[in-house]
C-alpha cells in the first residue's frame, strides 16, 4: 500500500510541476504577445499612424494645406483619446492594406468598406459608419439617363478610382459598361467633367457634392445610393488588443453622439465648403 501511496503522490506531484510550468508559459506567452501589441508600440511610440487617402469629404486639404474631413476628426480623436498624437500617412488607395501589412502605419482610417475579400487579408473593426455607392453623371453625353440599367450598356463609360468598393460596385452593377479606373478619385471626376465618361460610381455622398460644385455640367441620375455598406477600422491580423480597444472606442464615440454629431456636420450639412474653396 505504501509502495501505491508513494507512486500516486508522486504522479500528483507531477502532474502539479507541469501544471506550474504550463501556466508560467502561458504567462509568458501573453506577456510577449502584450508587448508586441500595437496598442503597446503606439503608446511607447507616443503617436497613432493613419493609413488614409483622399475623399471628399471623408479626408481632404483645405485652403492652407492642413488634412480635414470626417475621417482627421475620427482618427484625431481616437489619437486624444490614447493619450498620443496622430500622424498620418496619406498612401493610394489600390496599395493601402500592403502598407498595412508591412508595417507602414498602425491602421487604416479611410472609410474602408467591410469586404469578405479584403476581410482575407486584415481584421475590420465593428463599423464606426455606413455609406453607399452612388453615381454622377455627365449632363450631355449621359442625357436622359435616370437607372442604373441606362449605363449598363457596352457604348457607355464608367469611372471610379482604383482599387475601391467603387471599381467593384461598378463591374458588379454595370458589367457590360467600359471601365476607366483611376488611382486618383479627382481623376475619375475629371473624366466625367470632360465628358470622357458618362458616369462616375463613388461612395455617398461625394458624387451629389460634385453635382451641386458643377451644375452645369453635372447632375445625380438616381435619385439615393443603390448599395449600402459598413465602414471599419482595418488593423493587421492576430492582433486582438488592438481591435478590441478599437471596437470599445466605436461604442463609447457611439453611446456619447460624437460620431453622429461629426457625420452630421461633414455629410448632412455644408458648413465646411468656405474651408476648401
Amino acid at each position: 500500500m505504501k509502495v501505491r501511496s508513494s507512486g500516486l503522490q508522486a504522479l500528483i506531484g507531477a502532474i502539479l510541476i507541469i501544471s506550474m510550468s504550463c501556466t508560467a508559459f502561458a504567462g509568458e506567452i501573453q506577456r510577449q504577445l502584450s508587448a508586441e501589441s500595437t496598442i503597446e508600440q503606439i503608446l511607447r511610440r507616443g503617436a497613432l499612424r493613419v493609413g488614409m487617402s483622399t475623399f471628399v469629404p471623408w479626408a481632404m486639404k483645405d485652403k492652407t494645406g492642413k488634412l480635414v474631413g470626417f475621417e482627421i476628426d475620427v482618427a484625431t480623436r481616437l489619437a486624444q483619446d490614447m493619450g498620443v498624437k496622430v500622424e498620418f500617412l496619406p498612401t493610394k488607395w489600390a496599395g493601402i492594406i500592403p502598407a498595412l501589412l508591412t508595417g507602414k502605419f498602425d491602421v487604416i482610417i479611410g472609410g474602408m468598406g467591410i469586404l469578405p475579400n479584403r476581410n482575407l487579408k486584415v481584421n475590420f473593426s465593428i463599423p464606426y459608419d455606413y455609406t453607399g455607392m452612388s453615381m454622377v453623371a455627365n449632363k450631355k453625353v449621359a442625357a436622359g439617363f435616370g437607372s442604373i440599367a441606362d449605363f449598363n450598356r457596352p457604348d457607355v463609360t464608367i469611372s471610379a478610382r482604383l482599387g475601391s468598393t467603387a471599381a467593384t460596385a461598378a463591374k458588379r452593377f454595370v458589367p457590360k459598361a467600359q471601365h476607366r479606373f483611376f488611382d486618383d478619385e479627382s481623376q475619375a471626376y475629371q473624366e466625367v467633367l470632360n465628358g470622357n465618361a458618362h458616369a462616375l460610381v463613388g461612395s455617398a455622398p461625394t458624387p451629389a457634392f460634385y453635382a451641386l460644385k458643377h451644375p452645369e455640367k453635372l447632375f445625380l441620375p438616381l435619385k439615393e445610393a443603390f448599395t449600402k455598406e459598413p465602414i471599419g477600422f482595418a488593423v493587421r491580423k492576430g492582433d486582438f488588443d488592438m481591435l478590441n480597444f478599437l471596437d470599445n472606442w466605436i461604442r463609447f464615440a457611439e453611446a456619447d453622439g460624437w460620431l453622429k454629431q461629426r457625420k452630421h456636420f461633414w455629410f448632412e450639412t455644408k458648413d465646411w465648403e468656405s474651408m476648401i474653396n
